[in-house]
């Protein structure tokens, strides 16, 4: 699970990227067991194209894990919250550039009079230095394809929400859900919280049918006494 500073991270990397015109996918699967890129950017550079490779690091134990660091891009680097590279900073690698993660306060995004794209800034706090790519262009594109197209099915997905699924398997989904019940704060279970939707929408359908025979009704005695 991604917690929610490497999600802000992550978000703050996908529009700066953008900014730059260039196209940032997340969960790149390398071949011949050269592990995952946290964030791949795909930059235009002239006929050709600039690969960047990011992992995405919020704490000391998260650096010092034992996750394969997938650098095979031409220019590769960490992205730290700003107050831990000062921390690291002795231990990054000569070739291997850091970018540095600020959140914008509270109050201001709450006063910005327009939408802002990400929670925060990123500054590049040391330069990568250009290395050979350590994979073919062509995996890299095939692989970069790949992991844009996974996230355009999750998003529709989304936007599709329960309508691909069958009763059936709502009804399971459901019945799975019973087995925590919990019959003393009943608006926390699904079941309850649909059954009180349901309840209101059919007194709503009730109520305007009801409304519109006593409008009928009423139609009818005005004809007969006029």
């Amino acid at each position: 699970m991604k917690t929610p500073l490497t999600l802000d991270l992550e978000k703050t990397l996908y529009a700066y990227w953008e900014a730059q015109g260039a196209t940032a996918v997340e969960e790149v699967t390398m071949p011949n067991d050269l592990g995952i890129v946290d964030t791949l950017v795909r930059q235009n550079d002239g006929d050709s194209h600039l690969w960047r490779c990011f992992e995405l690091k919020v704490t000391k134990a998260d650096f010092h894990s034992h996750a394969k660091l997938s650098f095979v891009g031409q220019y590769n680097y960490f992205v730290f919250p700003a107050s831990l590279y000062p921390q690291l900073k002795a231990e990054i690698p000569a070739n291997i550039g850091v970018f540095t993660y600020r959140a914008f306060a509270p109050d201001a995004l709450a006063a910005s009079l327009v939408p802002v794209p990400a929670p925060g800034a990123l500054t590049i706090a040391k330069p990568a230095r250009r290395q050979a790519l350590q994979v073919p262009e062509a995996a890299l594109n095939d692989r970069f394809i790949a992991s844009l197209d996974r996230e355009v099915r999750k998003a529709k997905r989304v936007a599709q929400g329960l309508a691909p699924f069958s009763d059936d398997a709502l009804l399971k989904e459901l019945r799975r859900r019973s087995d925590h019940y919990d019959v003393y704060d009943p608006q926390s279970n699904l079941y309850d919280q649909f059954a009180d939707q349901l309840q209101n929408d059919t007194i709503a359908a009730l109520q305007a049918e009801v409304d519109a025979l006593a409008a009928e009704l009423a139609h009818y005695k005005l004809e007969a006494h006029s």
